[in-house]
């Protein structure tokens, strides 16, 4: 179903008028309906209260580790079924009534990290620097506070509410050798809730950048400033930002994604090139154009061959490892589309090339609407099946 103001202003009014957990169940049964359609189970009062509790539920995420690029892990706590549903309905219900900072970008609907890069096009200088431990910076009182405050207005009478939502969204992990109860990596309401919890943050470090000149932007942990001189050897304003971060709102900075990007050397923000327009990196494109290459030479299955050979060794301590080059070229193109525009030359030359060599097989829109009705997995298979006949 469509979203519209509507259905916003529904749960806005919903969300006010709450005075009970049998209230909120309600409200977040229409939300999941909103999301999933009617024929969805609504949120029952019970599984409500169950995953709440931590000590009575005591499997309510599992926990696992993916490489970064860095080749350090990466901990992911993803929230089981049940508590995952429950969650994504309630984060549906959060961005309809919270509004972020103008400066906040990342998991903000209707903005994308283009949206983040576009602010620090044909600057002299970027200014790039990341929050340690975000999510385990956020504990459990931290997180019922900001349901407390405005917008939620969940104090007083309310506070029990405040309290569950809050014990709904966080967990008890070990934090550097600490038992505490925080933001989980990895689930549904932990990006929302950063933003709601940082919107004094996102508030003060523009004020900053307005006092010197300078632009800034958030996309959850990542921070970005950027200026048309130099003001990141300026003693004040380097004491004013540690001051902001550290002191006022208990974050800390990690020193070593700290970096200043000057005119003339490549400067990217969120990771897209914003020296003079917002654009990917030189190997996105090639490595596109290398794939299409191998296809139109070599067929389909040989030209997978070597994708999964190349796609293993370049990205398999971090993605999914059984990934088809058709789908991955498509999710590639897609990418493109969005940080280039629908009408660049680049795109459209690449797409026509993708979309002719699955013509070559059969008709595009069987291949497509097989993808789209069925899945991947039945797409490929209908596919290599018409290539080799």
């Amino acid at each position: 179903m469509k979203i519209d103001q509507s259905h916003i202003d529904h749960i806005r009014k919903q969300f006010a008028d709450l005075q009970s957990k049998e209230e909120l169940v309600i409200l977040l049964s229409e939300a999941k309906n909103l999301l999933y359609g009617e024929e969805c189970k609504p949120v029952q009062l019970k599984s409500l209260t169950y995953y709440a509790n931590p000590e009575i539920c005591k499997k309510r995420y599992q926990t696992f580790t993916i490489k970064k690029k860095s080749g350090a892990d990466r901990t992911i706590n993803a929230p089981v079924k049940g508590l995952k549903s429950i969650l994504r309905s309630l984060n549906f219900v959060l961005q309809c009534i919270y509004e972020p900072h103008k400066a906040a970008t990342g998991f903000v609907r209707d903005k994308s990290i283009v949206d983040n890069a576009k602010k620090h096009v044909g600057h002299h200088y970027v200014f790039n620097l990341d929050l340690k431990d975000f999510f385990h910076s956020f504990d459990r009182n931290r997180v019922k506070m900001g349901f407390i405050y405005e917008p939620f207005n969940l104090g007083g009478d309310k506070e029990p509410l405040a309290f569950l939502l809050a014990s709904l969204c966080t967990h008890p992990f070990e934090v550097d050798g600490e038992l505490k109860t925080v933001l989980p990596q990895g689930s549904p309401t932990s990006p929302t809730l950063t933003n709601i919890l940082c919107k004094k943050l996102d508030r003060r470090l523009n004020g900053l950048a307005n006092r010197f000149g300078a632009t800034f932007t958030r996309y959850a942990d990542d921070i970005t400033f950027s200026s048309p001189h130099n003001i990141y050897n300026d003693e004040a304003f380097n004491n004013e930002l540690k001051r902001i971060i550290e002191e006022d709102q208990e974050l800390a900075i990690n020193p070593k994604k700290t970096r200043l990007q000057k005119e003339g050397y490549r400067q990217e923000a969120t990771g897209l090139i914003v020296n003079e327009k917002v654009n990917v990196r030189r190997k996105y494109v090639k490595q596109i154009r290398m794939w299409l290459y191998y296809w139109e030479k070599y067929g389909y299955e040989k030209a997978e061959q070597i994708f999964k050979r190349d796609y293993i060794a370049d990205k398999g301590h971090v993605k999914n490892t059984n990934a088809h080059l058709m789908n991955v070229l498509d999710g590639k193109l897609e990418f493109l589309k969005m940080v280039k525009g629908g009408n660049d030359s680049t795109y459209l030359t690449l797409k026509n090339r993708f979309e002719k060599q699955i013509g070559l097989a059969a008709p595009i829109s069987s291949v497509l609407n097989i993808w789209q009705n069925e899945g991947i997995e039945k797409a490929m298979k209908i596919f290599n099946q018409l290539q080799r006949n």
